[in-house]
């Protein structure tokens, strides 16, 4: 029902709009329901690759769907009114998404094989009650860090104007559809990479973190001063990842890993 809908002609955008926002709630419902429950501290093991991506996809719908909407409905206008002005049929809106939803899981596999590689060389440092906070800490920093550089201010320079991407970007037809939300995406990833590298140091499923994320995302991309509150985000979490370094109990809903266990892993998934 979604994916006919996305494939028509929209009134105003208003309908798209809110199907947008339906997937987004829906999102956020499923990461409630099968998610929400899991253990949510630093380290958690991913499970196996298909409960992962199955996992990854829901939470970069939840996260990244009302950030992307402006792109979205820019997409759905100009394939619409290129449609009717060069009497070719209208690309399907939902074509764009996969192209950006695969630019995602991209990096979502990217950080997985990343995250397999360190577990296998069993680094005992890494334990939370050896480095781990200072680890958790300087992962923080780093993605705060990034916020500052030029790579990052480029790309959200793209995000924030979608209309120049899409008039300046346009590829015709249905692979071409898929190439610009690939595109896109990629550029969505190197704006938003050190902010989503912060789950993997506060908790994957950590709720709190993840809707503390996702609004700093969507307000980067929206606000006037997107790109200089940006900076200030960048600010605000270097000094959290400090605050995590020099006293991670302290930090407000940060779930300290159980050490009891003698487990490599304390989080429970569902396989």
């Amino acid at each position: 029902m979604i994916v006919r809908l996305l494939s028509t002609r929209t009134i105003g955008n208003i309908p798209l709009a809110a199907i947008l926002l339906g997937m987004t709630i829906i999102a956020w419902m499923i990461t409630l329901d099968h998610y929400g429950k899991m253990d949510s501290g630093p380290g958690m093991e991913l499970g196996t690759l298909g409960w992962y991506v199955g996992m990854w996809v829901t939470m970069t719908a939840a996260m990244m769907l009302p950030s992307v909407t402006p792109m979205v409905l820019t997409f759905a206008k100009v394939s619409a009114n290129r449609a009717q002005s060069h009497r070719i049929p209208i690309v399907p809106t939902w074509i764009f998404l996969i192209g950006y939803l695969i630019a995602w899981v991209a990096y979502g596999l990217i950080a997985y094989g990343l995250y397999w590689f360190i577990a296998s060389l069993d680094l005992s440092f890494l334990a939370w009650d050896q480095q781990g906070p200072i680890v958790a800490g300087l992962t923080v920093v780093l993605g705060g860090l990034y916020q500052i550089t030029p790579l990052k201010q480029a790309c959200l320079r793209h995000c924030r104007n979608p209309l120049h991407y899409v008039i300046n970007g346009w590829r015709g037809g249905r692979m071409g559809a898929i190439r610009m939300g690939v595109e896109h995406g990629f550029h969505c990833v190197g704006c938003c990479w050190g902010l989503m590298v912060i789950l993997f140091a506060v908790g994957m499923m950590n709720l709190f973190w993840m809707g503390i994320i996702t609004l700093l995302t969507f307000l980067e991309k929206i606000l006037p001063t997107g790109e200089r509150f940006s900076k200030v985000i960048g600010i605000g979490l270097v000094l959290l990842g400090f605050w995590i370094m020099i006293d991670p109990g302290s930090v407000p809903f940060f779930v300290e890993p159980d050490t009891s266990s003698n487990s490599p892993s304390h989080s429970k998934h569902r396989e």
